[in-house]
């Protein structure tokens, strides 16, 4: 008897936190925000693309040239080789072994060097992104505010992606 007196109590001291937890869940204003739909959109990120395509213009180019020289010279190799000696063939060789050394160094430094400057512009872009999502909330009293990618349905008109994308290409 003590066992089911306490499973009663038990039982709708749940109940009661169930009902409690989804009237405060009703109480709340939420919003979603399409993050990659954002940054896809916004005038910033292209800005970004190009920006750093003109910063590592250069040296692209240097790698470019390599990856031709390789390629010049493996075909020679191909084309040439029966009517070469033994002794041009080993330099030819050790030529391109050289240059695709050169080039995985060189093309390694600047995806690093590329990838690092990316991330550094693109979480300057997200922190404008927040802002704008913080603004917005503020403005239309949105208690929570979720990522889309977190989200398996919502309704269209709690999605701000517009209004954060709006938000954001007036700024600069």
């Amino acid at each position: 008897m003590k066992n089911f007196i306490k499973s009663v109590v038990m039982t709708t001291a749940a109940s009661g936190m169930l009902l409690a937890s989804s009237a405060m869940a009703a109480d709340q204003s939420i919003a979603v925000v399409n993050f990659q739909e954002v940054m896809g959109k916004i005038p910033q990120t292209a800005a970004l693309m190009q920006s750093l395509e003109a910063e590592f213009k250069d040296e692209k180019a240097v790698v470019t040239q390599l990856e031709k020289d390789i390629k010049y010279f493996q075909e020679k190799k191909k084309r040439d080789g029966a009517l070469m000696s033994a002794k041009e063939k080993e330099e030819l060789d050790t030529k391109i072994a050289s240059l695709f050394q050169d080039y995985q160094v060189k093309g390694k430094a600047l995806q690093q060097k590329a990838n690092q400057r990316q991330n550094e512009e693109t979480n300057k872009i997200l922190a404008l992104v927040r802002q704008a999502v913080d603004n917005i909330a503020a403005k239309e009293d949105y208690d929570l505010v979720l990522s889309q990618q977190a989200v398996v349905f919502s309704k269209p008109d709690v999605v701000i992606t517009d209004k954060v994308v709006e938000q954001v290409s007036k700024l600069k």
